[in-house]
């Protein structure tokens, strides 16, 4: 955060003294406790905070906390939202949310901090309320998007109440639909005669009949800030009659008259500091002092409060305070009438104060409505530095707009803030143009240090912008025209731009070079004491000693990565997650298959992609190859699809692209139609000049290739795959790229065999077998099955043995005999079932039936995608399709009717 966090926000409000009791809507609501959301909506004014805290009231006694959480304009900044709405559940249970808030990042998906923040609720033993009030201020779909995705799936614990003016840009339809929604609205917030009549008569005291409170209600059509500001004026006044007969017009009309008869019944004093300290969101004493040059703002304060002059405590000191917003609305307006000149003075007067009290974004907020834009941007430099840590780009973003351009060209550390902060946020409209503005700058002023400095920032920007448009070499440029202008000891800096131009080598298959730049920046973020940024860059490089084929020193990467971030247990490094997926992958590669599903099932735990770009899909895919080990093709391809859909692009080279990894699993699954069809869409052909961008995709083909050979042996395919194979050798040679050598030779060797060459095959395999060793691949070997069962048994027989080849050899054994067990029991239900399965209109899958064994048992819902390594939606999605096919419509009946059916041995036996 750029400040400190807002108690008041967080404040549930008392119950105001002298309310009417509604039991009617309190006990609408005490009733939905089945209901995922209520929803109570209405105009301005119809009392939906006041109905909500009466409620709330009684929650406790029932064994209910509640969590509360005031919204306003600035909370349409993704980052503050998600953090305040953390900090409401923090109140109520200690801790809660803060796995969900270390793993928040703008690199990050808000789907992996909202799954992991679900995780959390779920484990909490008692129930929660979670109200949002004022949530029509909310317009960021970012931030829309990522509720309804909390909304649906919403565990059982959580209920979450909404407050708004409007309704929100919520799935309403679908959750109406479902039963899971209750609506309060303005119809329902209305005063009936019997609760008009006790405000009026019992806590205002203006005894009036029957007939004047129904002409009231009349014209106010319910609205209860009418009833009360009509109230106030008829407080001591004579002709009640004739108040009443001429309470007419629309509601903005009402407003203004009845404010006017209550200001002007105000000593001037009083009205004064009503409207001078209108301009406020919250009040306190001290604040409304510095705004009106007055010392007698806290008393002031109490005073109103006593008059019920529609001003909120929002503490239980009664120290900070809010006015009702549409009596603020009505100051504003009358301010803006009676005192415009006043206004800008006001404005710097606050701005000031919440300067020296440390909340910088609030002093920016009341400098931008005063429009001093001068002191507003020096503000913004101020609170530059804050903003990037706090990765806040959103809202720096959104101050930076707000400045006159002719500002922002004048100030060029602004403006290159301003392209950092879209380049943050993926936004490259307007970057160039920033830059461009601080170059134009930089030419025609004399530089000092700062110039230097802003200068070696422009270049690394433009090397950014030049990868986001794949600009490879024009990145190389200027981040190697940065690295000559940072200044030795500017770490963070220096670290920056030696990743940028590590990218630019990687992207162009110049590994040595990129791994020794990528370190370098290591060095200097570790220096500058950029942890987590340390962790980004060990994935790096050890993607790149992978494909090297240095498996042992890209573990020992990821090792190194747990121990940085283990020297900092008091927060959740980003990255951390992403250490355990990457041990993961080379540890399947090992062929310690159930290591590997730990280590992924404890990336999960710490928020699965712990906020690092590519992680939401990289982790999938790992999932997807642990899948694929196990036998679940169904649920392999699945994670596929997820990955596909959540993959996020940063300047990472995309060398191996998902539908790629899809098209191999599809051949080795037996469709290699499809495989092909993939090849031919995406335009890749054996007779393609090569690249190390597209050198998996060309793999991809060959395997293709070689696999369409059992279905038309015809076609000259396997020629064609050995003449694509040895181009594709000879580069990967060439680069250094060992890891690809391995799999090349394998494939070479399967190639040969094909042939009849048992010349070729073995010597292409022994090659294989010995730039392997040292890494100790196996999966390379085993997942290609009986075809290199037999190659490996043919080349320890020609006297090739060794304690390696024979751990193969018992590997590919191993594997051969579960894959065979694996297709004989999907043959069988293919083939006729089960009696049970031949029973149901359509039988259960082999995974639909792996989740129906789980859902027997006692584990919840997040535990169970745990253990299938699946996200919820994904169990959801299973549990549904079960369900349809049972006939059940909740897990139990899910289950017993599994048990009628014999379902549960059949899954346990084959388990």
């Amino acid at each position: 955060m750029a400040g400190p966090l807002l108690e008041t926000k967080l404040h549930v409000p008392v119950p105001r003294r002298g309310l009417v009791t509604r039991p009617r809507l309190s006990d609408r609501l005490r009733q939905a406790d089945e209901q995922t959301l209520i929803l109570v909506s209405a105009p301005a004014g119809f009392g939906k905070t006041t109905v909500l805290t009466e409620w709330l009231a009684e929650a406790p006694a029932n064994g209910r906390s509640v969590a509360w959480l005031s919204l306003d304009q600035r909370d349409n900044d993704p980052t503050l939202f998600w953090t305040y709405l953390v900090a409401a559940l923090d109140r109520v249970s200690n801790g809660l949310g803060a796995k969900a808030l270390a793993v928040r990042s703008p690199q990050s998906s808000t789907e992996a901090f909202l799954t992991t923040l679900i995780n959390e609720l779920q484990a909490v033993p008692n129930r929660l309320i979670l109200v949002l009030d004022d949530y029509h201020v909310i317009e960021n779909q970012d931030v829309q998007e990522g509720l309804a995705f909390l909304i649906e799936n919403l565990p059982a614990q959580l209920q979450l109440v909404i407050a708004s003016r409007a309704d929100p840009a919520l799935p309403l339809p679908r959750l109406r639909s479902r039963g899971r929604l209750l609506e309060i609205r303005a119809a329902d917030l209305r005063f009936t005669p019997e609760e008009a009549s006790a405000y009026f008569n019992g806590v205002m005291g203006l005894s009036l009949t029957a007939q004047d409170i129904a002409a009231l209600e009349a014209r106010a059509e319910g609205w209860i800030a009418a009833f009360q500001l009509a109230a106030l004026s008829m407080q001591g006044r004579d002709d009640v009659a004739g108040f009443i007969a001429g309470f007419a017009g629309d509601d903005r009309y009402i407003v203004d008259y009845l404010a006017e008869e209550v200001l002007l019944r105000q000593p001037d004093d009083v009205r004064n500091f009503l409207l001078q300290t209108s301009i406020l969101n919250r009040l306190n004493g001290p604040l409304c002092d510095a705004v009106t040059g007055q010392n007698t703002g806290k008393a002031m304060l109490e005073s109103i409060d006593r008059g019920n002059l529609f001003v909120v405590p929002l503490d239980d000191r009664r120290w900070w305070y809010r006015y009702h917003h549409l009596f603020a609305d009505v100051l504003r307006a009358r301010l803006m009438d009676e005192q415009p000149g006043r206004i800008s003075e006001l404005h710097e007067r606050a701005s000031i104060w919440h300067e020296h009290n440390g909340d910088l974004p609030e002093a920016i907020r009341h400098t931008m409505a005063g429009k001093d834009f001068e002191r507003a941007a020096d503000l913004i430099e101020l609170a530059i530095p804050a903003m990037r840590k706090d990765r806040q780009d959103a809202t720096l973003s959104r101050w930076l707009q707000a400045l006159p351009g002719e500002l922002i060209q004048a100030r060029p550390g602004l403006g290159v803030a301003y392209a950092g902060a879209l380049l943050a946020s993926g936004e490259l409209t307007g970057v160039d143009a920033r830059l461009k503005e601080a170059e134009q700058w930089l030419g025609t002023t004399a530089e000092d240090g700062d110039g230097g400095n802003l200068t070696s920032s422009i270049e690394i920007y433009r090397a950014a912008q030049a990868l986001a448009v794949g600009d490879t070499a024009g990145a190389m440029t200027h981040a190697t025209t940065a690295l000559g202008l940072v200044g030795k000891n500017d770490h963070l800096e220096r670290g920056a731009a030696s990743g940028l131009l590590a990218l630019g080598h990687w992207t162009n298959g110049e590994l040595g070079v990129a791994h020794g730049l990528w370190s370098d920046s290591y060095s200097n973020l570790e220096r500058a004491g950029h942890h987590s940024d340390m962790l980004g860059c060990s994935i790096a490089l050890a993607d790149i000693r992978i494909t090297q084929g240095r498996l042992r020193d890209a573990m020992a990467i990821y090792e190194r990565g747990l121990e940085v971030a283990g020297r900092h247990p008091a927060q959740m490094l980003r990255g951390t997650a992403d250490m355990h997926v990457g041990m993961s992958m080379l540890l399947l590669e090992r062929g310690e298959l159930e290591v590997a599903r730990q280590h992924l099932l404890t990336s999960q735990e710490l928020g699965e992609d712990a906020a690092l770009p590519q992680n939401p899909y990289r982790s999938r895919v790992a999932v997807a190859r642990v899948l694929q080990a196990e036998g679940d093709v169904g649920g392999a391809l699945e994670q596929l699809d997820e990955a596909e859909r959540l993959y996020v692009g940063d300047f990472f080279p995309e060398v191996h692209p998902v539908a790629a990894v899809r098209a191999q699993m599809w051949i080795s699954h037996g469709r290699t139609s499809d495989a092909l069809r993939w090849a031919r869409e995406r335009g890749i052909s054996d007779e393609d000049e090569l690249s190390y961008l597209n050198e998996f995709e060309h793999i991809t083909l060959a395997r293709a290739l070689l696999a369409r050979h059992g279905a038309e042996p015809s076609e000259d395919s396997v020629g064609r795959a050995i003449a694509l194979l040895g181009r594709l050798l000879r580069a990967a040679e060439e680069g250094g790229r060992t890891g690809t050598v391995v799999e090349l030779l394998v494939l070479m060797a399967l190639a040969h065999q094909k042939e009849a060459d048992d010349g070729g095959a073995l010597a292409a395999l022994q090659r294989a077998v010995a730039l392997a060793e040292p890494g100790g691949y196996v999966s390379v070997f085993v997942d290609e099955g009986e075809a290199m069962a037999a190659l490996l048994e043919a080349l320890a027989k020609q006297g090739s043995a060794s304690d390696y080849v024979d751990r193969l050899l018992e590997s590919v054994g191993t594997e051969t005999h579960e894959t065979e067990a694996q297709g004989a029991r999907t043959r069988s239900t293919r083939g006729r079932g089960t009696p049970a399965q031949q029973r149901l209109i359509e039988p259960l899958s082999e995974r639909e039936l792996q989740v129906l064994r789980l859902l027997s048992s006692e584990l919840d819902g997040p535990d169970i995608a745990r253990e299938l390594l699946v996200s919820l939606n994904t169990l959801r999605t299973h549990t549904k399709n079960i369900y349809a096919k049972l006939g059940a419509n909740n897990r139990r009946s899910a289950v017993r009717r599994a048990e009628e059916l014999d379902l549960l041995s059949r899954s346990r036996d084959e388990r």
